[in-house]
């Protein structure tokens, strides 16, 4: 064992101090000099009596986690403690579930098949519905432009050509013996690689796991195929889902290539808006769709937490990973969701609750509507974008109500995030093959590990009853608010709605002088996709912005 450590920080005992040394020290004693120590990291002053009277409990907790550590715990087990972000007194949107997808205009093949890269979901599906174009035509074209545009973005970690022109096929025969499953059916997407498909290596992004193969397939997965989708790439991610660097190198942004495409959800934000897939499926812990989203000028879905199942998905923090759509327009993404929310068996985080969207709805009458009024009028770079935006908004019909984000700790709890992190890599650390990972900054992932296991049990849990405050102030501020609008970054609102579990969209609003994107976003209440998704895509019809694609 390469790495160990002395006194765990996930020690639910009287208490939990830490500290790594370089070989295991089972047999070590714990001194009085060691806990006084410790005490610095911890921030606590203990006497020398009660330092003394605390050596027999560290050291019998000491051996308890050497016994545990000889069960091998997989990535895919979730702790036992399962993370609800229902306040007190929440109540779901009333009625059973229903989606309307908009009435579309008569929707011919264009003259130039290359325009055909940039056609949303939706226009694609009526393509194929009206058999003007097969499946495996649309498959075979998204393949060339992924091999071909790929050797630029290095956006694909693994082609999965053989299954999508099986896939394709399929659907081409399901279609024409009558047997239309709906919007999806025949349409080409890609996957973030730390979702499972058997037969096809999911290596998380990661050199420690880059010829790793799972034996299943993800849940998400599992429904896109029940759906008629065909599965063309496993997409990159940053490694271990952080940032766009991943074993293959660095994933770009097809507007400008001397840039990266922010991440996690690298691979899937930058297919997407280069035109190699009409839509894909990315993940978020803690901004990973919002923000290679922003950056690539896609339209993309944060689901609230517990919306989308994550069985089969690489876990990083239980209590905060969301899976969701990255597409080119608002509709595309309730598609898309619609065919993969909803319970699930083995994800005991998700929560049954009806989804409610039309499609065709034009206007905005009694749907309350807030904005964040200090975070708009503070000084930020893409602040003419976004007052653009609120003066939209305004034209449409929205009565535009001000709104404050709760006066309570987000930035200081998020470390709930690199505690969980810690314990779902623990293997990778103690066995030394972090050393493997392609970053190794202070900020990357095996320091943040590493520092992680340092934090106190206690500190953990009081973190999460200052998240349960948090959820309850949030509750409190959006009665009688349906959705809210934000800067995409220049607010807490990122992290602390990460923390709460609250759903949003970003989609682009503007572009910079240099010609890149710039996004909004706008956040829904708990489980309340269906408004929010129907107030954005009124907004995006309204403009223009996401019909404008990159050069490559």
């Amino acid at each position: 064992m390469k790495k160990t450590l002395l006194i765990s920080s996930l020690c639910l005992g009287s208490m939990a101090l830490g500290a790594f040394i370089t070989k295991s020290l089972e047999n070590e004693a714990i001194t009085i000099d060691i806990v006084k120590k410790a005490e610095k990291i911890i921030g606590l002053e203990f006497t020398q009596p009660e330092a003394d009277s605390m050596l027999a409990k560290l050291t019998t907790t000491r051996k308890n986690f050497e016994e545990n550590r000889k069960v091998e715990l997989k990535n895919e087990v979730a702790p036992a403690l399962v993370f609800n972000p229902l306040p007190q007194g929440f109540e779901f949107e009333k009625g059973a579930s229903y989606f309307k997808a908009s009435n579309i205009v008569k929707i011919t093949l264009p003259k130039d098949k290359n325009e055909l890269a940039f056609y949303s979901v939706r226009q694609l599906a009526a393509l194929i519905q009206s058999k003007q174009i097969t499946s495996l035509e649309l498959t075979k074209f998204f393949l060339e432009r992924l091999k071909k545009y790929d050797l630029k973005l290095a956006c694909v970690v693994t082609l999965t050509e053989e299954l999508a022109l099986k896939q394709a096929s399929q659907a081409d025969a399901e279609i024409a013996a009558g047997k239309y499953k709906g919007l999806l059916h025949g349409i080409p997407y890609g996957a973030k690689d730390l979702l499972a498909k058997k037969g096809y290596k999911t290596t998380w992004g990661s050199v420690p796991y880059k010829d790793q193969v799972l034996d299943y397939d993800a849940t998400v997965i599992q429904r896109l195929e029940k759906a008629g989708a065909v599965l063309c790439a496993k997409l990159t991610l940053g490694e271990l889902a952080m940032g766009d660097v991943w074993f293959g190198g660095t994933t770009k942004n097809p507007w400008d290539l001397k840039r990266g495409s922010s991440g996690s959800s690298a691979g899937s934000a930058s297919s997407v808006s280069a035109g190699l897939l009409p839509f894909a499926i990315g993940s978020e812990t803690l901004g990973s769709i919002v923000s290679p989203s922003s950056e690539c000028g896609d339209t993309g879905l944060r689901p609230t937490f517990g919306r989308v199942p994550r069985t089969g998905a690489m876990a990083l923090s239980w209590s905060m990973d969301k899976l969701g759509p990255i597409c080119r327009t608002v509709e595309d993404c309730a598609i898309v969701f619609n065919a993969i929310y909803g319970k699930d068996d083995q994800d005991q985080s998700v929560i049954d609750a009806p989804f409610q969207f039309d499609g065709n709805k034009k206007d905005l009458k009694g749907i309350k509507i807030a904005y964040l009024k200090k975070d708009f009028e503070g000084k930020y770079p893409n602040k003419t974008q976004d007052s653009l935006t609120l003066v939209m908004m305004k034209k449409l019909g929205a009565e535009l109500i001000p709104l404050e984000l709760p006066n309570l700790p987000s930035s200081d709890i998020s470390f709930l995030l690199t505690v969980e992190a810690a314990a779902a890599f623990d293997e990778l650390t103690r066995s030394g093959k972090d050393d493997l990972m392609v970053r190794q900054v202070k900020n990357a992932w095996p320091t943040s590990f590493r520092a992680a296991r340092l934090v106190p049990a206690v500190e953990y849990l009081q973190a999460n009853r200052h998240r349960t405050l948090l959820i309850q102030e949030f509750n409190n501020r959006l009665k009688g608010i349906d959705v809210y609008l934000s800067p995409a970054f220049a607010s807490r609102n990122l992290t602390m709605t990460n923390l709460t579990g609250h759903p949003c969209v970003v989609l682009p609003n503007g572009f910079r002088a240099e010609g890149r994107p710039t996004s909004i976003t706008f956040m829904g209440k708990l489980f309340g996709e269906g408004k929010l998704l129907q107030v954005a895509k009124i907004y995006q019809d309204a403009t223009d912005f996401h019909l404008k694609h990159p050069k490559l």
